[in-house]
């Protein structure tokens, strides 16, 4: 079986940080016939007196890009896993007009999935001075780092209205690139990735379940590997009692996908500006946040948009959600 499964991954999805950085391929600029297509999208969707969550496709149509943002999606889907849209001029515009702007371009990319308990499709990062150390806490509501992991979804998507005065940098990984030099250096570990972990719940779990669930981290469909990942989440299922222990080689593949996705030659930074679009591929790509130093200034506060999507273009459709994982805000820090 180690034999079998301890093989290394040469598909497109499989990419170094170094690499990524030395080209542009993976950057977009928006053109101003561009941004004049979403503006008028907009001015189309309102027409119809639809709430912005009840549009349909139609109702923000983007003829001009449609082609483009399908090259997107199946960069998404069959090339390296991430795409960064960048120049929309949010300065220009109210806040509100770019939700608007945002939530028609995923409806375009796929359908919006719940992000918490609330409900919420169209999700804030911002800091509201919730504390980072506290059980349960999003750590999307603090400044605090983010270490690497994956979310709940098929694409995860930012949108960057404003930047923090430092810090808070975007930073990606392959988790294929990281899978292959993990086999490369312990090939005896992989079968225990494709194995159960058991996952905290974070106090979301539904009435009568149980505070963790069981998930592998890795599994391989139609050739590709697909990866889930949050290594706190598996820690604090040992609080429970009733939860599965942590083997040694469970715990020798977390420490191992930690070390390996903070190596400098493996991450791919993106510092972000204001107008910047981020689409990653939760299954192909782990993504972590530095800490950052905001603005005194309210208006001026670090602040993204965040969308989760299905995608029904993507080889399996739902991903990681069809797979027997709880409903998208039981597992996203």
């Amino acid at each position: 079986m180690v034999d079998d499964i301890a093989r290394h991954f040469d598909t497109p999805d499989a990419w170094r940080g170094p690499e990524m950085q030395e080209e542009t391929s993976w950057i977009y600029r928006l053109s101003p016939a561009d941004i004049e297509e979403f503006l008028g999208a907009v001015k189309v969707a309102q027409a119809t007196g639809k709430e912005m969550t009840a549009w349909a496709v139609e109702d923000f149509p983007l003829p001009g890009l449609s082609q483009t943002i399908a090259g997107w999606v199946n960069e998404l889907n069959r090339g390296r896993g991430f795409q960064l849209i960048r120049g929309f001029p949010v300065r220009d515009h109210s806040k509100e007009l770019c939700e608007l702007v945002y939530w028609g371009l995923g409806l375009h990319m796929g359908t919006a999935v719940s992000q918490n308990t609330d409900g919420d499709v169209l999700g804030h990062v911002r800091d509201v001075g919730a504390d980072p150390a506290a059980y349960g806490v999003r750590l999307y509501k603090t400044r605090a780092e983010q270490d690497f992991h994956t979310d709940g979804a098929d694409v995860i998507g930012l949108f960057c209205l404003r930047s923090g005065k430092s810090g808070g940098v975007s930073r990606i990984v392959s988790s294929v690139a990281i899978y292959n030099e993990l086999v490369k250096q312990r090939p005896d570990l992989a079968s225990t990735l494709f194995g159960s972990f058991p996952f905290d719940a974070q106090n979301q779990q539904g009435e009568g379940q149980k505070p963790w669930f069981d998930f592998p981290i890795c599994h391989e469909e139609n050739g590709r590997l697909r990866t889930f990942f949050i290594p706190w989440y598996i820690r604090e299922s040992q609080a429970h009692a009733e939860a599965p222990r942590l083997s040694d080689d469970q715990i020798a593949c977390v420490e191992m996908i930690e070390t390996i996705a903070n190596r400098e030659d493996f991450y791919l930074d993106m510092h972000f500006e204001p107008g910047d679009m981020q689409f990653l591929k939760n299954a192909a790509v782990l993504h972590k946040r530095t800490e950052y130093e905001d603005w005194d200034d309210l208006d001026e506060k670090r602040h993204l948009l965040r969308l989760w999507l299905a995608s029904h273009q993507f080889l399996q459709g739902d991903e990681m959600l069809g797979k027997g994982i709880p409903t998208p805000e039981s597992v996203e820090p």
